[in-house]
């Protein structure tokens, strides 16, 4: 019998010694591919007792980022934060020696305390536009930042990304480099890497800023007039203080159900593939929370880093990612009445269409782009996309006023707007999805794998929409056979086909042998399980 949504028991929990030990002894073999220094949608991921993320590879990967932003002629500072994940720890110190090392101004947090992904992201954004020393720097003094985490990865884990000057995550040409740059040094036994073994950063108060700055975005006094009772719980993540302090500065009935913070995350409840990952969009992992719905007016999870969401109501439960995006979008677009009238609803392919119902209920532009939040970036920076979101609950918005405020994933933004929501329209996120669906249809959504050979992973990766010879899929004519994104032409790494009661798209998984196939159907069940048996057998004969 499966223990997914039960109590993780001692045998699930990590070594914290032998991590710590391979962290700083094991010397990764670069004939191993997974092994070697590789950036995916977010950053270098994998655990020490792999050999794959350990002091040599975070040495080289800071030293590359180093030379990296040089080329790039930035010269600011590099602010630094890290989750709560037993390997961030380690990883913090050896960046700050090669930072330290080769003469960068390297920020931490001024309370010693976890830095969320958001915070770190909002700190940029911040500097780059004066914020921190009263005028906007030049070119050449722009400030960039690393985040160390792995995301809601099992704990085992460990996790290091790049953000440029805008603040978001890099693209895939500075991944590149500075991935292929940290190879090169772990190649030559990292001689080029340059240590100090003291160093001494300066200092910013990541969590004072971003907490003082959030009711530049929402409307928290109409939170604290509601009286509602709020439920936060970190997932034992690096959100834990920040949520006593939103309370605390805005005075609102907000209890932090669980603050304890364990790197082995012995109070979590087993994934649906029985291990531990603190994915707050996961039934399974978000059962104790789900338990508890009904002693909140709204409860809500955020993963290790604080950029993924989970919204728990007393009706509806979890909500599903993809419901509580079209939530927030139909209600953002209908109280921010300063978004500029053109700002467009950013969404992944593979995020649900009732997002393009509800983008055309509102006759707003839809811009829809590959996965990875870094697509969001240039539109949050400059207004033109007032929203972005991805099926696996993380997004973002700009302010009221139209300014960006982060462009990275914020799950603790998401989780008080859900609070916003329940405010002002006196209904819960769950009941305004029934709104949508009585309007717009109840569609039915799943992501699935299926097996494949890193070949056959390849070249879906490298599949084009014309490869596709089927006319019809679940019984109706298929209408577009997508292997770019509508929104800017980028390649999606595999495809996406539509029909006009359904879709899917099939991506490679970049660290297993499987492929992900993502499917919605409005129709029912049914139809969805025979738009998914019959979306394996089209992939299957593409690569055939």
């Amino acid at each position: 019998m499966s223990r997914a949504g039960l109590p993780a028991e001692p045998s699930d929990l990590i070594d914290l010694d032998a991590l710590l030990g391979a962290y700083a002894d094991r010397v990764p073999d670069l004939d191993d591919p997974a092994q070697r220094v590789a950036f995916g949608t977010s950053g270098h991921r994998g655990s020490s007792l792999d050999g794959a993320f350990t002091d040599t590879h975070i040495a080289a990967i800071t030293q590359a980022i180093v030379e990296y932003r040089a080329s790039q002629g930035i010269g600011g500072p590099l602010f630094i934060g890290a989750d709560t994940h037993a390997l961030s720890a380690p990883a913090l110190r050896t960046a700050l020696e090669v930072l330290a090392g080769n003469g960068v101004t390297a920020l931490v947090d001024a309370n010693d305390d976890w830095v969320p992904t958001p915070a770190l992201s909002h700190a940029i954004i911040r500097y780059n536009a004066g914020g921190v020393t009263g005028s906007v720097p030049t070119p050449a003094a722009r400030a960039d930042g690393i985040v160390i985490t792995p995301s809601h990865n099992p704990p085992r884990d460990g996790g290091f990304k790049y953000n440029p000057p805008h603040g978001g995550p890099a693209d895939s040409d500075a991944t590149g480099w500075i991935a292929e740059r940290a190879n090169a040094l772990i190649a030559d036994g990292n001689r080029e890497v340059r240590r100090d073994a003291r160093p001494t950063p300066e200092r910013y108060d990541y969590r004072e800023h971003y907490v003082a700055d959030l009711a530049s975005i929402l409307d928290l006094d109409a939170v604290r007039a509601s009286g509602l009772r709020l439920g936060a719980d970190p997932l034992g993540g690096a959100s834990v203080s920040y949520w006593a302090l939103i309370a605390e500065r805005y005075g609102l009935d907000l209890t932090v159900v669980n603050p304890t913070v364990d790197p082995r995350w012995a109070f979590m409840t087993l994934d649906w593939d029985e291990k531990i990952r603190m994915d707050p969009s996961s039934p399974s992992a978000m059962a104790s929370v789900v338990a508890r719905r009904h002693d909140f007016d709204l409860l809500t999870g955020n993963d290790a880093d604080a950029d993924r969401h989970g919204i728990v109501t007393p009706d509806g439960g979890l909500m599903n990612p993809n419901h509580y995006l079209a939530v927030a979008i139909d209600y953002l677009y209908r109280h921010r009445p300063d978004w500029r009238a053109d700002a467009a609803i950013g969404k992944t392919l593979v995020s649900s269409t009732m997002i393009d119902h509800v983008a055309a209920s509102l006759g707003r532009r839809l811009w829809e782009v590959p996965v990875g939040f870094k697509w969001f970036v240039p539109g949050l920076i400059d207004g033109s996309v007032a929203f972005g979101g991805e099926e696996s609950a993380g997004a973002s918005f700009v302010r009221r006023d139209g300014t960006a405020w982060t462009t990275d994933k914020d799950g603790i933004l998401l989780a008080l707007l859900a609070a916003e929501i329940t405010a002002v329209t006196g209904r819960t996120p769950s009941a305004l999805y029934a709104d949508l669906t009585s309007r717009f249809g109840a569609p039915v959504y799943e992501r699935v794998d299926a097996a494949a050979t890193p070949a056959q992973k390849a070249a879906l990766g490298k599949l084009d929409g014309a490869s596709i010879t089927a006319d019809t899929l679940a019984g109706d004519p298929i209408t577009a056979r997508l292997s770019a994104a509508p929104g800017n032409g980028a390649g999606i790494g595999g495809v996406k086909v539509v029909t006009a009661r359904a879709w899917f798209a099939a991506r490679p998984s970049g660290t297993e042998n499987v492929y992900k196939i993502y499917a919605e159907s409005f129709v029912d069940e049914a139809h969805l399980r025979r738009v998914q048996a019959e979306a394996k057998e089209i992939v299957d004969a593409a690569l055939a």
